[in-house]
């Protein structure tokens, strides 16, 4: 498998996956200098997600791919793509930021076709629930559909990083076919118990607006 010394690191309480764009706003001076480094010498950076101070074991590689809005005091927003998914060797803070040693994980892009319409026709629903619109044709030709899914799966962060860990297609959609059978029953009572309250005419803001 390949390696990687000296990844440029950005942990972040986030997961990125691959063929995902993430908006970043870069505003700490290591981050300044991490950035600008990426940038001179075209390389990716590593993003992974960070708990309570413990870096998870699996991150993603994030390439530039534009810059938005470069501010006068050095600020930048920018837009970053993740490439691979990689595992965590060794870290070390030799710079401003931290750089990692991370060996490239293989990954079986295989999908067995009746778990992959499940887990369409699952996600469809899902999205019906939330009020978002429904475009079937966004399934069509994508590379690793796991990635795409979980990226508006309402999975929360520690889940999505048990997504991004496993090594094969067929293992993250089974995750996410069995997610959304949990999920999906407590949407529909949830949507069902906001329409009965907001019927019965007493409740007319259900849940209540923040002030």
């Amino acid at each position: 498998m390949a390696t990687i010394d000296s990844l440029p690191l950005f942990p972040l309480g986030l997961v990125l996956y691959p063929g995902e764009r993430l908006p970043l706003h870069i505003f700490e001076e290591r981050y300044k200098e991490l950035t600008h480094y990426c940038l001179d010498h075209d390389v990716a950076f590593g993003i992974v997600l960070v708990d309570d101070g413990s870096l998870a074991d699996v991150g993603t590689t994030a390439r530039i791919e534009r810059i938005v809005k470069r501010y006068e005091d050095g600020r930048m927003d920018i837009v970053v793509e993740g490439e691979e998914r990689f595992e965590l060797r060794s870290v070390h803070d030799r710079k401003s930021y931290y750089t990692a040693d991370v060996t490239l994980l293989e990954d079986d892009p295989s999908l067995d076709a009746s778990l992959k319409e499940r887990a369409i026709t699952q996600h469809m629903k899902l999205l019906e629930l939330a009020g978002r619109t429904v475009r079937p044709d966004v399934y069509d030709n994508v590379e690793r559909l796991s990635f795409m899914l979980a990226q508006n799966a309402g999975l929360d962060a520690e889940q999505k990083q048990e997504v991004l860990a496993r090594d094969s297609e067929n293992e993250r959609v089974e995750y996410l076919i069995r997610h959304f059978e949990s999920l999906i029953p407590k949407v529909e009572q949830e949507d069902d118990m906001r329409r009965r309250i907001q019927s019965n005419g007493h409740f007319k803001n259900f849940p209540p607006e923040e002030i």
